[in-house]
């Protein structure tokens, strides 16, 4: 999540535009993106599906993770991890936070290289405690397929840890001849109006994720993409079972204790 001033922030991005770093950002992107999983690839089945083992996991650990920034000093950021208990009602039953101050500027496009290392911080940090509550599968405050080099933040994040991640933006990424405009012409059309779900089909006919109003009555939808080693599907049924309000629980979750850590963490440094 972004914080600070609009202006100063383009500023920054405009400045790293043509540089030698954003050439190197897009090369390690190139890379990372081979090892990209774009199906389901995991031990473990959702509560609403039927198995015939009686081995197989069932999901029940659900994480998300989100990244805060002061409003006074951009540079200033606070990482959030949680885990809820999808079988308890999503019950929450971890967290943890880190707060820091970042030299990497945001870019448009490269929102990985700033906040992906603190997430990694926060999961190796939990995988190395041996915690039997390691999330099953990551919910992101940000896209995965839905981004320029389809690469984005969910992406990077998830082929890092190996970890099943989905994508959720709260804006839409105009890419491929995808608009707010036209995603809100496509569920005002009148075979759309019962649907809480629509394809996100650009030019190209590529499937880049789905709109989804993920709560009765919401007008904003969420924007769900493919993370990492989660198909399209499997994360829009994850995200319909983990929202209460129109963002998905561990998201919310995640994003409240993200802003309220710093919060503490900048008066702590005033004082």
């Amino acid at each position: 999540m972004e914080g600070g001033n609009e202006n100063e922030k383009e500023g920054e991005a405009q400045k790293h535009s043509n540089s030698p770093q954003l050439a190197k950002w897009t090369e390690i992107q190139s890379m990372l993106k081979k090892r990209l999983v774009t199906v389901d690839e995991f031990p473990w089945r959702s509560p609403s599906t039927q198995s015939n083992s009686h081995h197989q996991q069932v999901l029940n650990y659900v994480g998300g993770v989100d990244v805060s920034f002061s409003k006074e000093d951009p540079s200033m950021a606070c990482g959030s991890l949680v885990v809820l208990d999808l079988l308890h009602d999503l019950r929450l039953v971890y967290q943890d936070y880190t707060c820091l101050t970042l030299d990497v500027p945001y870019v448009p496009g490269f929102l990985a290289f700033r906040e992906a290392p603190i997430l990694v911080h926060l999961l190796e940090k939990m995988k190395n405690n041996a915690s039997p509550l390691y999330p099953q599968v990551l919910m992101v405050d940000g896209n995965g397929l839905l981004h320029p080099r389809g690469f984005g933040l969910a992406s990077h994040l998830g082929v890092l840890a190996n970890l099943p991640t989905i994508g959720i933006g709260k804006n839409l990424h105009h890419v491929d001849g995808l608009t707010q405009s036209g995603v809100r012409k496509l569920f005002e059309a009148e075979e759309n109006r019962a649907n809480d779900v629509i394809t996100l089909r650009g030019n190209s006919g590529f499937i880049w994720g789905a709109a989804m109003r993920s709560t009765q009555g919401s007008v904003k939808p969420v924007f769900v993409s493919i993370g990492h080693r989660v198909s399209l599907d499997t994360a829009i049924k994850i995200v319909n079972i983990t929202c209460k309000f129109r963002v998905p629980e561990p998201i919310r979750q995640a994003d409240i204790r993200s802003r309220e850590h710093l919060r503490k963490h900048q008066i702590g440094v005033l004082e």
